[in-house]
């Protein structure tokens, strides 16, 4: 009742699929490390560039070396982006935010956000263009002068003034 396995040769480990041609393990062009979708291929690793100049502090002076770890949005470029290792990304953030507090990097991008045309902040997502002033609505057949206070629809017409009227004379007593 056992049943038998019919196998070409010893196995080393677990199969991962076919085997595959060449010395890098693929046949050229498409898929990943073991395959996948053929034209997405993942990019190189990046290297800590920390650790390849055997840095060892990094100091929020070095302004032109930490900013470019800074996004034109003003926030920390994660490691994922960046390439740091964990170590290297602890001591730039410390350091990021130490020169932000300094005030030798900015905490957003609002001097970069007043360059841009109030087309491209729209896209940017920033506060929308502040609106032209203009004169408020006159409904049609009313004149009225630019300058001139509009007036109410809920208060009175303005009563005219009386006219001031005559001093009364004195008259003298008759003597008699």
């Amino acid at each position: 009742m056992s049943q038998e396995i019919s196998d070409s040769g010893p196995r080393s480990g677990p199969s991962r699929g076919p085997r595959r041609d060449g010395p890098s393990g693929g046949s050229g062009g498409a898929g990943g490390r073991y395959g996948g979708p053929p034209g997405l291929r993942r990019p190189r690793r990046k290297v800590c560039t920390f650790c390849v100049d055997k840095v060892q502090k990094i100091d929020y002076k070095d302004v032109g070396r930490i900013r470019r770890y800074i996004s034109d949005r003003g926030k920390i470029d994660p490691r994922r982006k960046s390439g740091t290792c964990a170590k290297h990304q602890r001591m730039l953030t410390t350091a990021l935010k130490r020169a932000r507090l300094m005030a030798m990097l900015p905490y957003t991008a609002d001097h970069v956000r007043g360059l841009m045309s109030p087309q491209a902040r729209a896209m940017a997502g920033g506060p929308p263009p502040p609106k032209p002033e203009r004169p408020p609505y006159r409904p049609a057949g009313e004149f009225r002068p630019a300058g001139a206070p509009y007036p109410r629809r809920d208060a009175p017409p303005p009563a005219q003034a009386p006219a001031p009227s005559p001093a009364p004379v004195p008259t003298e007593p008759a003597s008699s």
